[in-house]
């Protein structure tokens, strides 16, 4: 049976499923480089509070914590990853494959420089060239790029963007195989009519009503005030508007609403009536109950400006509850996942997120729920795992 190392930050519960189905085939071991911090509640700053998921992410594969000796640890920049052990550690294991999440830090660049050559190198990430640049950083990056690619064999890419990507960075078309990002998709569509039915009379949703989902971190990058400014500038009737998150734009678009007191038909001597009350936040909900947040709405709206929404997994989710679709251009799965079947994209170069809004609200939202849920299942953790295990058996 081969032997596959498999060097990521933290337990995260979009890889764990996929290790566990691999470790039914090969010798697995997954080594965890941000440290035994990984394994406990810690302060997320985008979500701007502790976090710790509901859901088993060290289940059905071994797995070892390195010890990081980084001053200031985290996944949130270069030097945040330094494990002195971690060559000693994967030599002591003797892969024959080793898979690399992500290069941005110190310790996962050592472990390309150092295993090139001696033992088969795969890399996995998310990142596409879709965010705009200055020319200058354009060049620069893609030095850069090509450099750290050069040590790696075959790359396992997302999706188009990211595929645009390993090509820009030097990549050839026979170093790229295709693993598409997934989700736990029977989770996210396991009927949970009667929670959901609870959370929009919580909500004091009328039946008939429609709700605008945003659910994420609050977070410039995500753009949520785009999203707020069209609910509002639109004047949507029968609409509701949800964010669910925290984070640094929470407060802003907190006061935001409480600024607006005009009802949707320009009044504001019905307060029951008045649009801000159609205007709903909630804080960060966990892995467990976000089913129920998905299949609550009726549209899923991720209108990220950016830079780096390097795919928006939170797409692949709603998707999987069977809810129609509206994100930017700068969102990373848009070229695969978001079509006019089952949702619209707006192109943040050259139109504003209103039009598109407009547009959408008025379609057959049910019929483009349906798509999205048949459109999802083949982007699967088994499909993922599949692609993995077939290159490591390749040729045997």
């Amino acid at each position: 049976m081969k032997k596959l190392a498999i060097i990521i930050t933290h337990p995260i519960q979009y890889y764990a499923p996929v290790f566990k189905l691999l470790a039914a085939h090969c010798n697995l071991k997954v080594f965890y480089t941000l440290g035994f911090e990984g394994t406990a509640a810690t302060f997320d700053k985008g979500f701007n509070q502790k976090i710790i998921w509901d859901i088993p992410l060290l289940e059905g594969y071994e797995h070892a914590f390195l010890e990081n000796t980084a001053k200031e640890k985290g996944s949130h920049h270069f030097m945040g990853i330094k494990n002195p052990g971690i060559i000693q550690s994967i030599d002591g294991f003797n892969p024959d494959i080793i898979i690399v999440y992500g290069w941005a830090y110190h310790s996962h660049l050592i472990v390309l420089r150092y295993f090139k050559g001696k033992i088969p190198i795969w890399f996995r990430g998310d990142s596409h060239l879709l965010d705009s640049k200055p020319l200058w950083k354009k060049l620069a990056r893609k030095i850069l790029l090509k450099w750290v690619y050069s040590y790696i064999d075959k790359a396992f890419y997302v999706g188009t963007a990211n595929k645009a990507y390993y090509k820009s960075s030097g990549l050839k078309a026979h170093q790229l195989i295709f693993a598409p990002h997934a989700v736990d998709n029977e989770r996210f569509s396991e009927d949970r009519t009667g929670e959901l039915n609870l959370l929009r009379q919580n909500l004091r949703i009328d039946m008939g009503e429609m709700l605008i989902l945003f659910a994420g971190k609050l977070e410039r990058k995500k753009s949520p005030e785009l999203l707020l400014q069209a609910f509002l500038d639109l004047k949507l009737k029968n609409t509701h508007l949800l964010f669910v998150g925290n984070g640094e734009m929470e407060e802003s678009l907190k006061e935001a609403v409480e600024s607006c007191d005009y009802a949707p038909d320009g009044t504001n001597n019905e307060a029951d009536s008045s649009i801000k009350n159609r205007i709903h936040f909630m804080d960060f909900q966990n892995q467990g109950y976000m089913p129920v947040i998905y299949q609550a709405c009726d549209l899923f709206c991720l209108p990220s400006q950016g830079p780096n929404e390097t795919w928006g997994l939170a797409v692949n989710e709603a998707m999987a509850a069977g809810k129609a679709i509206l994100v930017s251009d700068k969102v990373g799965c848009n070229l695969d996942l978001v079509n006019h079947d089952n949702g619209l994209i707006f192109k943040t170069e050259s139109a504003t997120i209103h039009d598109s809004l407009k547009k959408i609200v008025q379609s057959d939202l049910g019929k483009m729920g349906k798509s999205s849920y048949h459109k999802i299942q083949k982007w699967n953790f088994q499909v993922q795992a599949n692609t993995f295990i077939h290159e490591l058996y390749k040729g045997n």
